[in-house]
């Protein structure tokens, strides 16, 4: 088990739950029906395999050359956020990065979920080496959002990715009291640490009432997104199936959270057969 054997299996998992989550914005769609394929994946899958790509071809985050990456293969109709579409669209135009993601939200920089959303193959595959994980989380994160809550939410999702895939390579059953005390304990201050706290402490109530207190990802924000997440994935750590299931029950940003939680799970359960069969091919350049 490589590094990068493991950062292909959380793309796996993201972007099924991805993919699957999609499909519930399409009316007529919903449980406990599973839509037929094919799934198609949006942008959450396509800037992940870029920041996977940089992985594996560079072994490390290079914030200018994810830059271009992600600005060059930007698909708009892929369902990026009108403030994603114009940073990346002002990068493509030669505008530097940090100038174009500095001006996201008048000058604060992004707090949206996007940082978030593509990280999980990064944190596996720094699962051996949790410090890496936030130093190069944080790169990744800080290209198109600046904003401290938005790089708190990449990192959060990102150590969490790296717990499942710590535990992979250890050979050990994750917890969801491990899961909590691996993010905890290298999160740096902010709204979305207090939040995941909190989800710690909701630990065992329903689906239901994390996702009213903590949020379900319709404010599109690192804040009201991770949190949920994270209980989400610590909640059904044995389940991959479950655990998707859970973000759509929610409803919300169904696609992200989907994503987020199935990168982070795939690690240490199995993505269903049926469903990888039924989600598009990924992109011929993330082989």
């Amino acid at each position: 088990m490589t590094r990068l054997d493991l950062a292909r299996d959380a793309l796996a998992g993201l972007s099924v739950g991805d993919a699957l989550g999609a499909q519930y914005f399409v009316p007529g769609n919903a449980l406990p029906r599973i839509p037929a394929g094919r799934w198609e994946w949006t942008d959450d899958t396509e800037m992940a395999c870029s920041v996977f790509t940089e992985l594996r071809d560079r072994g490390e985050i290079d914030q200018d050359e994810l830059a271009g990456l992600f600005a060059d293969r930007c698909e708009p109709y892929r369902g990026y956020g009108p403030g994603a579409v114009v940073i990346l669209h002002r990068i493509r135009d030669g505008v530097p990065w940090q100038t174009a993601a500095g001006a996201a939200f008048g000058g604060t920089g992004s707090c949206g979920n996007g940082g978030a959303m593509r990280i999980a193959p990064l944190g596996a595959f720094y699962a051996d080496d949790p410090d890496q994980v936030v130093e190069q989380a944080t790169r990744a994160c800080q290209v198109t959002h600046l904003h401290p809550e938005g790089v708190a939410g990449g990192v959060a999702v990102a150590l969490a990715a790296a717990y499942t895939g710590g535990c992979r390579l250890a050979g050990a059953s994750p917890t969801a009291d491990g899961l909590f005390a691996f993010v905890l304990d290298r999160l740096p201050d902010s709204e979305v640490r207090r939040r995941v706290e909190r989800a710690r402490e909701l630990l065992g109530r329903s689906a239901a009432e994390v996702a009213f207190e903590l949020g379900n990802g319709s404010r599109v924000l690192a804040q009201d997104t991770v949190p949920f997440t994270t209980w989400a994935a610590a909640t059904h750590l044995d389940d991959y199936r479950q655990a998707v299931l859970t973000c759509v029950e929610v409803g919300g940003d169904i696609d992200t959270t989907g994503a987020i939680v199935g990168g982070i799970v795939s690690l240490v359960a199995a993505v269903p057969g049926d469903w990888l069969a039924a989600r598009e091919p990924l992109p011929s350049w993330a082989s």
